[in-house]
């Protein structure tokens, strides 16, 4: 093998190595969090191991080496120390979305979301987990300024603040694009089962 080859086969690894992210557990063995899925890249896994952060619950086929070390790559971490999940849910969009299930408020359509204020600022409405919903872009320009009675429009459900183990519920429906075998014995474990 030329040096060329070396460093082109070396600058490779990393990046195929990208494919193996780790699934982070609290200590009580939950994920962190479910949407999104609390995931760590590989570098990250393996430098917590080496730091005694975390043990290692499953791993992947792949290993990583250094001049004096090797280890499987962590598929499944589990923290050391418990990390207490906060009670109160920021008010973010991202999280707005994940309260009304990604789906517009007024008719139910899935993507190009953006949000609207159901009573219009115009007319004295506020920026709260009360008064903003998720909408469709076609929706949202429907309604306009109008207020609900006067746009003809209705919501789907009213609008509240969410708890944040409603959240974590939430998230719980909506899993990434990619889910390795060995994480699925933890992403659903407390889930009440079908008798």
């Amino acid at each position: 093998m030329t040096q060329a080859d070396f460093r082109s086969e070396f600058v490779r690894e990393p990046g195929a190595l990208r494919q193996n992210p780790a699934l982070v557990l609290n200590a009580d063995y939950r994920p962190l969090s479910y949407y999104p899925l609390s995931l760590w890249c590989w570098q990250d896994a393996v430098k917590a191991v080496y730091l005694d952060r975390v043990d290692i619950v499953a791993e992947y086929d792949n290993v990583v080496r250094s001049p004096n070390h090797q280890i499987r790559i962590p598929s499944v971490i589990v923290l050391k120390d418990y990390v207490k999940p906060q009670k109160k849910v920021a008010f973010t969009r991202f999280n707005l979305f994940l309260r009304d299930e990604f789906c517009c408020q007024y008719c139910g359509a899935r993507g190009d979301l953006t949000f609207d204020h159901v009573v219009p600022r115009a007319h004295g409405g506020v920026t709260s987990w009360e008064n903003v919903v998720a909408a469709c872009s076609r929706c949202n320009l429907a309604k306009g300024s109008l207020s609900l009675r006067r746009s003809g429009m209705a919501l789907r459900k009213t609008p509240r603040r969410p708890e944040a183990e409603q959240l974590r519920n939430l998230g719980r429906k909506f899993p990434p694009g990619h889910l390795h075998a060995s994480w699925m014995d933890f992403l659903y474990w407390d889930a009440e089962l079908e008798a």
